[in-house]
């Protein structure tokens, strides 16, 4: 029998190293550009670009945009689709490797889903950024904002600076492959202002990571482990926290009062300062 000839294309091979799924549903489109809320002055820079689904409704409403598509096979239509809009720029890059903007900016893209923790991170780590709206799996952006009932470690740490929510479902028929599973729509928003004084964040942190430690075997014996176990207790109540509650059920709100209370008597600062 004669060896069976690989089908597969350029294109498809390019799409499955990539985990591309480009968005084929105009409706889609619309949930995401309103989900962006971007303004006329703003500078956007959009993620996973692919052939300008996105691109054209965003340049549209917002002041500058730069599209990123590492991806070759598409970069000719892509180019094309950014030559035409006012304002636009196209770059073949890596977005990962791209230094953030050293002013404002959002980020807005359908990324690829095996990215999807780095873009995170990236979005993250950026000083000047101003929100991110990720098309992303619908359980990554469940799990990240509480709505599957739990909290992750990652959105309780950077719950003082960030805003974590979801913005919508989208449909897996609504992509090109069809996926496995369907889109969610996460809204990242850093806020205004921190819900914490900027001295107290890394001490919030640190308090964060030893409650998701585990030591002990609950969320009150990983405190206990750096406070008295009398303050624990009445920071538990005053928190409306049970002590035996697993720790990825405590609201962010909860671990701002845990901090706030187990923290108060050796803040620094002046007296009376209520940002703990």
């Amino acid at each position: 029998m004669a060896p069976r000839r690989d089908r597969t294309t350029a294109r498809d091979r390019s799409r499955r190293v990539l985990s591309q799924n480009f968005l084929a549903d105009p409706a889609a489109v619309t949930r995401m550009v309103r989900a962006a809320d971007t303004g006329p002055d703003d500078l956007l820079l959009e993620v996973g670009a692919g052939r300008g689904q996105l691109t054209r409704p965003l340049a549209r409403r917002c002041g500058r945009l730069i599209a990123y598509e590492v991806d070759p096979t598409v970069a000719p239509e892509l180019a094309a689709v950014c030559a035409a809009l006012p304002h636009v720029a196209h770059r073949q890059a890596d977005f990962l490797t791209v230094a953030p903007p050293d002013e404002p900016f959002a980020v807005v893209g359908n990324i690829p889903w095996s990215l999807t923790a780095a873009v995170v991170r990236w979005c993250l780590a950026a000083p000047r950024l101003r929100a991110a709206t990720l098309l992303t799996q619908w359980e990554y952006a469940r799990k990240r904002t509480g709505d599957l009932g739990r909290w992750s470690r990652l959105t309780v740490l950077t719950w003082p600076e960030y805003d974590w929510r979801l913005a919508g479902r989208v449909p897996r028929t609504a992509f090109r492959p069809v996926p496995a599973v369907d889109g969610g729509i996460l809204r990242i928003d850093r806020r205004p202002e921190p819900l914490l004084a900027v001295a107290a964040l890394p001490a919030y942190r640190r308090m964060v990571e030893l409650g998701f430690g585990g030591a002990g075997g609950s969320l009150a014996a990983s405190l206990r482990a750096a406070h008295p176990g009398r303050r624990v207790d009445g920071a538990l109540r005053a928190a409306r926290i049970d002590p035996a509650t697993p720790v990825g059920l405590v609201w962010p709100e909860q671990w701002l009062v845990l901090f706030r209370l187990l923290h108060a008597a050796t803040a620094p600062g002046r007296p009376g300062d209520r940002r703990w």
